[in-house]
């Protein structure tokens, strides 16, 4: 990455998932110079990272400050109250990013006016460089600002641009909300070990180094999820057995459709 690519980057929100961008544009080549954070408390472990990069910190937006790219890295819930004071930041050239779930283009436009914007929807293992980020631009996005944007999300991971923001609730169900649903796996695994007989602990570190490595097989094999099922499993053996109770019709996928269908519901009532 070059700095001119980007301009002024202003980061609002030094949290998690801001920090966590922060650090991957820094480790991509980004100049801490060029990045300005907004954010009334940041943790010390935080502060230290934007000092150490020579990143500017501000409370609230200094005067003369306008952003080329303005990512807002914020809860949901507050971002009626911060957007308000943002305006001065946002200028002709600005493209504005949100991470926030739930919150439309449409209701950042009613605090900040028209501009360019672009809806993102990462998930936590971004925190480790192995998100993935499903993304929506509005018509005043041009494709060099896309270009821009897409290339400061995928620090974090890969990124799919989808043609609707409508879309952004499902890839919130799916993806962004997917983590927990992983992690709920592990927890079951492991508590179903223990009813088996094994030691809680040990059936908690094979549940859990299972799902972690089955992933990192998932993502560096070109197979189909499909596939690699298909390859565990034996004929009449251990995995076909458990496989017959997880696939029943009335088992896994329509749990699954009820879930991710109750997460796509509950992020279009958060829109709204």
């Amino acid at each position: 990455m070059t700095d001119a690519a980007f301009g002024q980057i202003v980061l609002v929100g030094a949290g998690n998932m801001g920090g966590a961008m922060l650090a991957g544009w820094l480790k991509s080549g980004v100049q801490g110079s060029a990045v300005t954070v907004l954010d009334p408390g940041p943790s010390d472990k935080m502060m230290a990272a934007i000092n150490d990069a020579g990143a500017q910190h501000f409370v609230t937006p200094p005067v003369g400050l306008q952003a080329d790219i303005l990512f807002l890295a914020l809860k949901p819930q507050v971002m009626d109250a911060v957007l308000p004071g943002l305006t001065s930041v946002v200028g002709p050239k600005t493209t504005v990013v949100s991470v926030a779930a739930g919150k439309t283009i449409a209701s950042m436009e009613g605090h900040l006016g028209k501009a360019a914007m672009v809806r993102a929807m990462p998930n936590t293992p971004a925190m480790v460089g192995r998100g993935v980020t499903g993304a929506f631009a509005n018509a005043a996005v041009s494709e060099e600002q896309r270009d821009v944007v897409h290339r400061l999300l995928q620090v974090s991971g890969p990124v799919e641009w989808v043609s609707s923001e409508a879309d952004i609730n499902a890839v919130t169900a799916v993806s962004g909300s997917g983590p927990a649903y992983v992690f709920y796996l592990v927890e079951c695994m492991a508590e179903a070990g223990r009813k088996a007989g094994l030691p809680a602990d040990l059936a908690m570190r094979l549940a859990r180094e299972t799902v972690a490595g089955a992933g990192e097989l998932l993502h560096q094999s070109p197979d189909p999820a499909s596939q690699l099922r298909k390859n565990v499993t034996s004929p009449g053996g251990t995995t076909a057995a458990a496989l017959s109770v997880l696939m029943a019709d009335d088992a896994m996928q329509p749990l699954f459709d009820q879930a991710i269908e109750a997460a796509r519901k509950r992020a279009e009532e958060l829109a709204q």
